[in-house]
């Protein structure tokens, strides 16, 4: 490689690298503004502000839209159902993750939810090496469960809705591989106003009977932390990195998670905790070496 391929890549790293403690800043930034609205307020101002940002970045309105199946630049209905489907499954997504990180603390939650692209690259593979990062993410896993008798355990609930998380994200995968055939910046744009379906009626439920004005600044600042910048710089860097660079990258989150929760909120792990989360993140991180390229770039074609 040239030196300028070099910093290229270098850059490219940061750049993911970046995106990930974005993403877990606001998400403490959200886990603050529970007490004012809580996490379904704070999903719903997310995921609203996010859309508001990313229509006007995708302009899709404004030019063709240009995909593999797209005929005379019109959205064709299986892909408006792809594209339905993707932003029901990205606003469950939100949801679960803000119950979950009111319950657990936030480097857990990260290191339970990868669970989730974790097995959908799983599913496509039957060698024994995938299966013993299989057997080391449950291992994890098993040590985050409130066993009886276990001091500091964690709330049940909390690792539930962490889970459903979890599956949203290998769905949102799924469904991101077909909504993205009408361009990624196009899908997501879309794919996050429908998710507005799910999460603006739950967080009017449970809206106070009046908003302070500074719970908006501060949803203004997890949506830009927590998916419009990291969003940027994740579909910039995608082109300068193979997948199984950026899946490794991707890996830290729930590390750079429990730091973020540390330092912003004073969330403590235990020992046996941050055991979890390694061997979680050490899962992962193999798995996304090894596996084949087509099914790592899974999670290339839509990102959000």
């Amino acid at each position: 490689m040239t030196a300028p391929t070099d910093r290229t890549a270098l850059l490219a790293g940061l750049s993911i690298v970046i995106a990930q403690a974005s993403i877990n800043l606001g998400a403490a930034f959200a886990k603050s503004l529970f007490p004012l609205v809580g996490p379904e307020g704070v999903a719903a101002l997310r995921t609203t502000i996010s859309a508001l940002i990313l229509l006007a970045i995708a302009r899709p309105w404004a030019r063709p839209w240009r995909g593999r199946a797209m005929r005379g630049g019109a959205i064709t209905g299986r892909q408006w159902r792809w594209l339905l489907l993707y932003g029901l499954v990205l606003g469950g997504m939100n949801l679960m993750i803000y119950w979950a990180f009111r319950r657990i603390p936030i480097g857990i939650g990260v290191a339970i939810e990868i669970c989730g692209p974790l097995g959908v690259v799983l599913a496509t593979s039957r060698s024994l090496r995938d299966f013993l990062w299989l057997v080391l993410a449950l291992g994890g896993l098993a040590l985050l469960i409130p066993w009886p008798g276990r001091a500091a355990p964690l709330d049940l609930a909390g690792i539930g809705f962490a889970l459903g998380a979890a599956a949203c994200w290998a769905l949102y995968i799924l469904c991101g591989k077909r909504a993205g055939e009408v361009g990624s910046t196009t899908a997501v744009a879309i794919g996050m106003t429908v998710a507005c379906i799910v999460t603006v009626p739950f967080g009017l439920a449970a809206a106070p009977a009046s908003l302070p004005l500074h719970a908006l600044g501060l949803g203004l600042v997890v949506a830009i932390l927590s998916s419009a910048l990291p969003y940027m710089l994740e579909m910039r860097a995608m082109g300068q990195l193979s997948s199984r660079i950026v899946g490794l990258l991707s890996s830290m989150a729930p590390a750079l998670g429990a730091i973020v929760g540390f330092l912003v909120l004073d969330e403590r792990l235990t020992g046996l905790q941050w055991l979890a989360v390694a061997m979680m993140i050490v899962a992962s991180a193999g798995c996304s070496l090894g596996a084949k390229p087509p099914v790592a770039r899974a999670r290339d074609d839509v990102m959000a």
